[in-house]
């Protein structure tokens, strides 16, 4: 497992710097890889074809969106074997985000802090890197688009921002998700309430039929939420994802909870917590949406998979796919191939 070798060398180097630091170099020397045709080492997962959302995903694991904000690293990423990529989380206009440091790592607990606040350099230019990605030139997989607000926006004109946000990426969307649920955005998980949130879908899906009617194809809506709701919320968002005739949704986003990092360097950090520390979190959300859901809208799994059995046990949960982020961060790019392996069918 050349891959796996090669990251527990590298790891110790890249934990030595700053997180950002290290993301920032990381993906573009994966693209730079990819570009020179030397990432034969990552070795794919075999195919396992699973139909969701009216689309076949070559194998159930897919990278979560926040890795490549920009859309500017879609074929170093590619590479890896992911069932689909998902990217972003971008906004109409481009926005610096919050003030750095704004990742801290908490290796500890397996665990990553983060206030990134949706940086990115805006919906034009992120379209521009989609179209220019061999991956999407060649519809070489499933590519997710996940769409968000600016900060200086008013909650009250949210919609606005995903209106356009979804205008200008449909075309080029596998499926498009929407994101509502950072914490790192003031007053964004407000729209997970139930007025709000009923508003906000009604408009959303009246733009994706129209736009269906314009492109002659019809893109699946997915919603992302939080792990932080009880069951009464969870009750509305399933009513409402059912009324409005949704896609999909993704269970979950990173938690404000702090029980599992407090004691620990960096813990008490401002921001979402990912890793190891969401991950009994974001199953009780799948369970409890997946009691309300049935098998009407299914569910994309993403929290804390640090391994195969992990991954195996969001689809217990009631997940039909999963996502990876903060586990690749732990396990590198090996932790693909070894949670595909473990829910072949």
């Amino acid at each position: 497992m050349p891959d796996k070798i090669l990251y527990t060398l590298a790891r110790p180097l890249l934990f030595t710097l700053p997180a950002e630091t290290a993301h920032n170099l990381t993906l573009p020397a994966l693209r730079g890889a990819a570009q020179r045709g030397l990432t034969g080492v990552f070795r794919k997962p075999a195919p396992d074809p699973r139909t969701v959302m009216g689309i076949t995903f070559p194998n159930p694991v897919g990278l979560a969106a926040g890795l490549d904000k920009d859309g500017a690293y879609i074929d170093g990423l590619a590479a890896l074997g992911f069932g689909s990529i998902e990217i972003g989380t971008v906004t109409p206009r481009a926005q610096l985000g919050n003030p750095k440091p704004r990742m801290f790592r908490i290796p500890a607990a397996q665990g990553i802090i983060n206030r990134m606040g949706f940086n990115n350099r805006g919906v034009d230019a992120f379209v521009t890197n989609v179209k220019a990605s061999r991956f999407y030139q060649e519809q070489q997989g499933v590519l997710g688009l996940n769409i968000g607000k600016n900060a200086d926006t008013p909650i009250e004109r949210a919609a606005d921002d995903y209106l356009e946000c979804l205008r200008k990426v449909y075309p080029y969307a596998s499926y498009v998700t929407v994101n509502i649920s950072s914490p790192n955005t003031k007053n964004l998980r407000q729209l997970q309430g139930a007025s709000e949130l009923d508003a906000l879908l009604a408009q959303l899906k009246a733009e994706q039929t129209r736009l269906a009617d314009d492109y002659g194809r019809y893109v699946p809506l997915a919603l992302k939420i939080a792990p932080d709701i009880d069951g009464d919320q969870i009750r509305d968002i399933a009513g409402a994802l059912l009324r409005h005739k949704i896609d999909g949704v993704i269970a979950t986003n990173t938690t404000l909870n702090r029980r599992d990092v407090e004691r620990h360097r960096h813990g008490m950090e401002t921001g979402g917590v990912s890793g190891a520390p969401v991950f009994d979190l974001s199953n009780i959300v799948i369970r409890a949406m997946k009691k309300e859901l049935g098998n009407e809208i299914p569910i994309i799994g993403v929290g804390g998979i640090l391994s195969g059995k992990d991954a195996q046990e969001k689809i217990a949960a009631g997940a039909q796919l999963v996502q990876l982020y903060s586990g690749l961060i732990y396990r590198g790019p090996s932790l693909v191939r070894e949670c595909a392996d473990a829910l072949r069918a």
